[in-house]
């Protein structure tokens, strides 16, 4: 493994870390503040029911309910990191989410994700869980 190998994989589990800890401290904990600590302008957004700009956290984050974003798995590759989870709250049932965040110096400058209604083992085709 090369020296440069090494600086990559500690900088992508210190991007996961820092996604981890903002989603919690932003949607479960709904401190607002977390916002200025783990994201930045220009904040670039291609969710496709929400505007660029951290406004749109600020004002949609207060009024969640029920909301509890369960990551499952997560993935890096240099400045994204994936995550993989079962979401209540976003939408009228549960949903099954793919984030993929960009980092720029250790914020979170873009967002993407692909959102699923959440459908149980019993009830998918191969049997197999969605997350």
């Amino acid at each position: 493994m090369t020296q440069h190998t090494i600086k990559q994989d500690d900088q992508e589990k210190a991007n996961v870390d820092i996604v981890l800890t903002a989603m919690r401290e932003l949607f479960a904990d709904k401190d607002l503040t977390a916002i200025d600590r783990y994201w930045a302008e220009p904040y670039i957004q291609h969710s496709p029911q929400m505007p660029n700009g951290l406004d749109t956290l600020r004002n949609v984050v207060p009024t969640l309910e029920g909301f509890s974003w369960e990551p499952q798995r997560t993935a890096a590759q240099g400045d994204l990191v994936f995550t993989h989870s079962i979401v209540h709250g976003w939408a009228p049932g549960p949903v099954a989410i793919v984030d993929i965040f960009r980092l720029d110096d250790g914020r979170i400058v873009e967002h993407w994700d692909v959102v699923q209604d959440l459908v149980s083992p019993e009830d998918t085709v191969s049997g197999n869980p969605m997350v």
